[in-house]
């Protein structure tokens, strides 16, 4: 049987950490902080080692993530402070900041790189209610899309579809444009599904609104697919209980009570196959659940 081993380690940091992403490889951790600073981290070895600090926001730092690799070595943050920072490994271990977005009036909350096979574009989900889209350009700038209104009283989390469209895999006809959608959870206990329509080159509202939730969607995490036809989105509340939204073919979606942890549910994660599901939780638990062969989810470690 296999086990896992739990390794853990003192990063430096001066105040609460509040996200902790591996690059695509495993072999890098980006910490963010409430100390205001980001701090890189070597971690294919037996010994872990510190590589660098990168401080530029004016506030608590929600969250940093990795880029693809086919763009270079890139990574973005979102703070308190309104921001959205952008940054780039000049030369081993030197970043510098490369973009910097102040498109959002209050706290940027979450955000998500987009499947490579769209470009290099991030979305950033923020208390003031809105949405953004952040997408470089050929002549090497960025250009930023609001979604106004998206969740009228705060936007909490944000994370993309996969970019092969549903079925693709096995369909006998010529695979289709990669698709660009986004799931949204906010503050009004829903999460909303978003689509870009390229003939009016605008984010729309892809179908209903998912409520399910008693309070606040502190998280939302679409399930990777590789183009089977399934359409999977988890949601967490701060009523806590997880729901699993599988898209119905005529459009729609249904929604699976997953568990009800009784307390709230702060992040999810699927596995890169996307059959397996983390949470963590305000107990300080990280649980692992696998759907069963008669739909219903069981918890397989914690």
């Amino acid at each position: 049987m296999a086990t896992a081993t739990v390794a853990q380690f003192e990063t430096g940091h001066g105040d609460m950490v509040h996200s902790a992403e591996f690059d695509y490889y495993g072999k890098r951790l980006a910490t963010s902080s409430s100390d205001r600073s980001i701090k890189l981290f070597d971690v294919s070895g037996e010994q872990i080692t510190h590589l660098a600090d990168l401080s530029g926001h004016e506030g608590p730092v929600w969250q940093a993530v990795w880029a693809h690799p086919k763009f270079g070595s890139l990574l973005a943050s979102c703070s308190f402070d309104n921001r959205i920072i952008i940054w780039k490994e000049t030369s081993d271990n030197v970043w510098s900041q490369i973009y910097q977005s102040s498109v959002h009036t209050s706290s940027v909350n979450s955000i998500a790189w987009a499947p490579y096979e769209l470009g290099l574009i991030l979305a950033a989900a923020s208390s003031d209610g809105s949405v953004s889209v952040h997408t470089y350009q050929p002549d090497g700038t960025w250009h930023a899309d609001k979604i106004e209104g998206a969740h009228p009283i705060g936007c909490t989390a944000v994370s993309w579809s996969p970019a092969a469209p549903k079925g693709s895999l096995v369909s006998s006809k010529a695979p289709g444009q990669p698709v660009r959608r986004l799931a949204s959870g906010g503050c009004d206990n829903t999460a909303k599904v978003w689509v870009y329509n390229e003939e009016q080159r605008a984010w729309q509202q892809d179908g209903p609104t998912l409520a399910a939730h008693a309070d606040w969607v502190r998280d939302v995490a679409w399930a990777p697919n590789f183009g089977l036809p399934a359409n999977t989105i988890a949601t967490a509340g701060q009523d806590g209980k997880v729901f699993i939204w599988n898209e119905r073919q005529e459009g729609g979606w249904d929604p699976v009570l997953l568990h009800d942890f009784k307390q709230a549910v702060w992040r999810l994660s699927w596995s890169v196959s996307g059959n397996l599901l983390s949470v963590s939780d305000a107990s300080n638990a990280v649980s692992l659940w696998k759907e069963a062969v008669d739909g219903k989810w069981q918890q397989l470690a914690q």
